[in-house]
């Protein structure tokens, strides 16, 4: 191996080393990780310790593939039972909140600015994506109502497409390169979201059964074939000429919900390789900046960001959930908390692989913008919660339930962890009504193992062995998700409680 190559090497690893110490830097100040990552890469960079990086061909490429992992782990860790009342919501915030957001700004970038008409809904359009790595990771922190909460993460992880979509053909249309007219434009936007949609789902499908039904050698190849799958449908998505993000997103959604060998497993694989793709993309976006042009992108980057975030971002919100009965509150909420992160940023470099005139202009400014608007919501998220009264008691995190096939037997061994605040602490194995083909063999506690009767109680902290018949495993896993929400009371079928802070 070359010494470029090794060093190469020590060097990535001690940046993923550093991002990790930021990462916990960041949490304790309540700000995303991407504003230390971001630093890291402009100390790194041309300014601080001399790296010099201005490939833009090379950003977009590595770009594109960090946001398919990243969305991919937000669709895996995104809830059905959760989200399903927010998909109305979601997917009116991703249209028609995206389609108010450009046309507002824009318009107060060109006035106020001077910009052409173009050139300014080219740079709304940019930012006018939450980004999902951003929501994703300040959103699971705060006691936020299910509904709410998921409209906003269901948004994130819809909106790039259309806003990735609509940045192509604005840079298009400023190079002269558009292929027809406007209404000709939405058309294919639309069709390229709904191909993108039928592919995600069906992969994701096709996906599960397929890993419901081979046994594979080694456990760990369930993680890695789970996100492959992901991946396979943004990659078969895009190939056939529709969007490959909301492919990837929906396939994780269908992937994460879904009865699937080791799936906490190949879960907290998901969370690992997209906080490894986080690093590397903001990383690499901090490189990509020139500091010495920044002071002129200041002034454009506080009027565009206050354009968007106090006039823009709430007309969206209206617009798109007047008809969702969202209470007021929860709207001014969902107003705030349009976070802009890695998404603004990588779409900043379509015009500059467009060679758009101006372009590096839209890149410092879309970098100032989301530098300076990260701090302010994000780090005020929690107080804007508490001071419109939308901040719920915290509630008792779910059961957690972990599965593996027993081969030949056709059974599976469930691994169930009861954590705090879980109502199934002091349940008595009986009371938790297991189908008949379905017992709990082992019990974990305090590090001790032994084998329960009918006398054992369920305690904070367990970890129980369950051995069941294939085909009541699907029936066992809701009866533990019940009981572990409504207590020993929860009927056979009910998530009884489980949606009392929905709305």
């Amino acid at each position: 191996m070359s010494t470029t190559v090794t060093l190469a090497l020590g060097i990535g690893a001690v940046v993923v080393l550093v991002a990790a110490v930021a990462l916990r830097l960041a949490d304790r100040l309540g700000l995303p990780s991407l504003l230390l990552y971001l630093a890291l890469g402009v100390a790194l960079g041309e300014n601080g310790l001399g790296v010099q990086f201005e490939d833009y061909e090379l950003t977009h490429t590595l770009g594109y593939a960090a946001l398919v992992v990243i969305l991919a782990e937000g669709g895996l860790t995104t809830r059905w039972s959760d989200v399903r009342r927010a998909i109305g919501p979601g997917i009116a915030l991703s249209t028609v909140g995206v389609a108010v957001s450009v046309l507002v700004t824009g318009a107060v970038a060109a006035v106020v600015l001077g910009y052409s008409w173009g050139f300014a809904f080219l740079l709304a359009a940019v930012i006018s994506s939450t980004d999902a790595a951003a929501v994703f990771a300040t959103l699971r922190r705060l006691p936020l109502p299910r509904r709410l909460a998921a409209s906003l993460e269901a948004e994130s992880g819809l909106n790039d497409a259309p806003v990735i979509l609509l940045v192509i053909a604005l840079a298009e249309f400023l190079t002269g390169e558009s292929a027809g007219p406007w209404w000709l434009v939405g058309v294919v936007v639309v069709a390229e979201l709904i191909g993108g949609a039928v592919i995600g789902v069906g992969i994701g499908f096709a996906g599960a059964a397929l890993l419901r039904r081979v046994a594979l050698p080694v456990a760990g190849f369930y993680p890695l074939a789970t996100l492959a799958l992901c991946v396979l449908a943004y990659s078969a998505a895009t190939l056939a000429h529709t969007s490959g993000f909301v492919a990837v997103y929906l396939a994780g959604v269908v992937l994460g919900n879904v009865t699937l060998p080791h799936r906490s497993a190949s879960i907290g694989f998901a969370e690992g390789m997209a906080s490894l793709a986080q690093i590397g993309l903001f990383v690499m976006l901090g490189l990509l900046v020139s500091p010495g042009r920044l002071p002129e992108a200041v002034w454009p980057a506080l009027l565009v960001g206050g354009a968007l975030l106090l006039l823009a971002r709430p007309l969206s919100v209206v617009a798109s959930l007047v008809w969702f009965r969202f209470p007021w509150p929860q709207q001014a909420f969902i107003s705030w908390a349009g976070l802009r992160g890695a998404v603004p940023i990588v779409a900043a470099t379509i015009p500059l692989t467009e060679d758009v005139p101006g372009a590096t202009t839209i890149f410092d400014t879309v970098f100032v913008l989301v530098v300076v608007f990260t701090v302010v919501q994000g780090g005020s998220l929690p107080w804007v919660a508490r001071r419109l009264r939308i901040a719920t008691p915290v509630a008792p995190r779910d059961v957690q339930v972990e599965a593996a096939p027993l081969g030949e037997l056709d059974a599976d061994l469930m691994q169930v962890t009861v954590p705090p605040g879980s109502r199934l602490h002091g349940v008595y194995l009986p009371e938790l009504r297991l189908p008949e083909d379905a017992a709990v063999v082992l019990l974990v506690r305090d590090g001790r193992s032994f084998v329960p009767d009918d006398q054992t109680r369920l305690m904070r902290g367990d970890q129980a062995l369950i051995v069941t018949a294939r085909r009541s495993r699907d029936e066992a896993e809701r009866r533990l998700r019940a009981v572990s929400r409504a207590g020993r009371l929860a009927s056979w079928r009910g998530e009884t409680g489980a949606a009392t802070d929905a709305d």
